[in-house]
């Protein structure tokens, strides 16, 4: 049976150079809109039972982070259910994965993907919820839609958000945020919030019912739909890193930052947690807003709680490795983690997962999984209730 490799399909990314031979099968990256990133793979490979794969993505050393591709293995699924890791090496500027299939057709990704239908599947069955509901803030460039989701002990009215109100007329319950796949080649983020939101929608967990009393939760699985979809690693459809935009957003390039962002403005913002995955470091970890300068000393001390808790609730969860922290001053304002801080003084950080494993807990099999995403995103809730009371 002839060799066949394609990625014409939800979040697929490859170009093939050449398949005519199972032991050299040359492969590469395409660029995200703009050409300005690249690393984000997923293609299927047909007819291949039994062959020795020798695959080589040749653009490798182009990819955006380089360094991810030291000690790291790629994700393969036969079932695009469970994902196990495969032989995986980089060697001057190639990255070769190499792997013999059990069966006809397999699945090769960056990361275990997470498909829009999935998304959407997610949406729906959370919106069946009684407490909570699904709003459509507006469109993308491709037109797909910018959905948030919104958890309260006892509803939301969503028609409040139309108007601008003195902060002491606003809802008493504080609002907190979570938002997921700013870069949509880390859908790591993705499964965390799948976690997160089973754990929100569970009746029976008193935790969850415990922190309802005090926040209304405000919830955007996917902040980049259209280049999850395309394929893309860090930016949207018209090639624009949403994590750059926060500062002044606009609807022609933007719109999915502009649009959340003037969510914001109009309930407050008091907690955000902002979900991505690093390529790499192979730890669990959360950077802050250290660079804000006028960010109150309350809030600092918050921070410190919340990674405490959430090193008590899951230990998968560190706090030893991460990245430096800016200088005093030097805060990069187009980035939701300071910008939300500086707006709203309040607590803003991104938590960010591995690509690889954790180094702390390794997986052989499964490396860094979606299961394991779900639990941090469960544990989350853990370290909210910590801080609420306090921020």
């Amino acid at each position: 049976m002839r060799i066949h490799i394609s990625s014409t399909f939800d979040s697929g990314n490859i170009i093939v150079r050449d398949a005519s031979t199972a032991g050299n099968l040359s492969l590469a990256i395409r660029p995200d809109v703009g050409n300005k990133h690249l690393q984000w793979f997923h293609y299927r490979v047909t007819g291949c039972r039994g062959e020795a794969l020798s695959m080589r993505i040749g653009n490798a050393k182009e990819a955006s982070y380089p360094d991810g591709w030291n000690n790291y293995r790629a994700c393969a699924s036969y079932d695009r259910q469970e994902w196990f890791r495969v032989t995986t090496s980089y060697r001057d500027g190639v990255l070769h994965i190499d792997h013999t299939p059990e069966r006809d057709s397999v699945y090769y990704a960056y990361f275990a993907p997470y498909s829009l239908q999935r998304h959407y599947d997610m949406l729906a069955r959370c919106s069946s919820h009684g407490r909570c509901q699904l709003q459509v803030l507006g469109s993308t460039i491709d037109g797909r839609t910018v959905d948030m989701l919104h958890i309260s002990a006892n509803g939301w009215d969503m028609s409040r958000t139309g108007q601008t109100t003195p902060a002491a007329a606003r809802e008493e319950r504080k609002h907190c945020y979570f938002i997921a796949r700013q870069h949509p080649g880390e859908s790591m983020a993705s499964w965390f919030m799948e976690g997160l939101l089973t754990r929100l929608l569970n009746d029976d967990d008193p935790l969850v019912r415990a922190l309802l009393q005090r926040a209304v939760l405000h919830l955007v699985p996917n902040m980049n739909p259209d280049g999850s979809f395309r394929g893309h690693l860090r930016t949207n459809a018209v090639g624009a890193n949403l994590n750059r935009e926060w500062h002044e957003p606009s609807m022609d390039k933007s719109p999915e930052v502009y649009l959340v962002r003037q969510h914001m403005d109009q309930t407050g913002l008091r907690f955000c947690l902002d979900v991505h995955g690093d390529e790499a470091l192979p730890y669990n970890f959360i950077a802050g807003a250290d660079g804000v300068i006028d960010l109150p000393e309350h809030i600092r001390q918050a921070r410190h709680q919340f990674v405490a808790a959430l090193m008590r609730a899951n230990p998968d969860f560190q706090s030893k490795y991460g990245y430096p922290k800016a200088a005093l001053g030097k805060a990069n304002m187009s980035m939701a983690t300071n910008q939300l801080s500086h707006r709203f003084q309040a607590l803003a950080m991104t938590l960010e997962q591995p690509f690889k494993d954790n180094q702390n807990a390794i997986d052989e099999r499964h490396g860094w999984s979606p299961a394991r995403c779900q639990q941090l995103g469960a544990s989350s809730v853990d370290a909210l209730m910590a801080v609420v009371d306090n921020i």
